[in-house]
């Protein structure tokens, strides 16, 4: 059990140091800051209520920037390690695959949340500071989002495992930002289509992680309170799930790779 953790908790920090040390991520994080800062503190015209819109904005770039963050984390785990043959070593500890895998897994996703988290630090001490506040709703909205960018890596995960680089972040942002926007109106979009068509669509409403049910930009900004504990709970228990199926799925594909 010791071997376990230690091998673990070393898993995540690899992991961890391997993400913050590109450039590319510090790169972001001073776009994010460049642009959420003015768009958080300013007041349009004057009008103070229309801040709120600004605010709204800010958020979508938070999220723009934890879902590029997340994916380019779950692509980043396995990929390298395969072309630069370093995963034999690793896996000559010895450490079985799926251990390999969940270590890897949360170490990436603990990264993104760092990231997610400085994001938020800002966003929230810049509305502060212009005399803003924010009420029950912050902590659920912080919450929601960090399922998210565990759900969103591990996609972006299995993705890799699978298709090459470029197809996997496209398709994964895809399926990510498209049901973000649009997965509320699916349903109801099916129901104009024809039968096949149709059931295309609900397919890909049945199966696709749904994005939008993280979302909780308008009511943080507008004030329209927290959601029901249940609602909330609920959701998390999705994440949980679709995250357990999606990195079972890794598993089963890294277990039947050839090395």
């Amino acid at each position: 059990m010791k071997l376990f953790a230690r091998q673990t908790i070393a898993l995540v920090k690899l992991s961890f140091i391997e993400l913050w040390r590109r450039n590319d991520v510090f790169a972001l994080v001073l776009l994010g800051l460049a642009l959420m800062v003015p768009l958080s503190m300013a007041t349009p015209f004057g009008a103070e209520g229309a801040s709120r819109y600004l605010d709204e904005m800010a958020l979508l770039l938070v999220w723009g920037f934890s879902l590029f963050i997340a994916l380019g984390a779950g692509q980043r785990l396995f990929p390298p390690e395969f072309e630069s043959r370093t995963i034999y070593p690793l896996l000559a500890k010895p450490i079985s695959r799926g251990r390999l895998l969940i270590g890897k897994y949360i170490g990436a996703v603990a990264a993104s949340w760092s990231a997610l988290a400085f994001f938020y630090v800002i966003f929230v001490a810049s509305v502060l500071l212009r005399g803003g506040t924010f009420a029950a709703e912050l902590p659920q909205a912080i919450v929601l989002h960090f399922a998210f960018v565990a759900l969103a890596v591990a996609v972006s995960l299995l993705g890799s495992l699978i298709v090459t680089a470029s197809a996997n972040l496209s398709l994964s942002a895809l399926v990510l930002v498209g049901m973000f926007f649009f997965g509320r109106r699916l349903p109801e979009y099916a129901e104009g289509l024809n039968p096949a068509l149709a059931w295309v669509v609900k397919a890909v409403y049945a199966i696709a992680p749904h994005s939008e049910f993280f979302d909780m930009r308008q009511r943080l900004v507008h004030g329209w309170g927290a959601v029901d504990g249940v609602v909330f709970f609920v959701v998390l228990a999705y994440a949980v799930v679709y995250v357990s199926i999606l990195l079972s799925l890794a598993s089963f594909v890294l277990g039947r790779k050839r090395l």
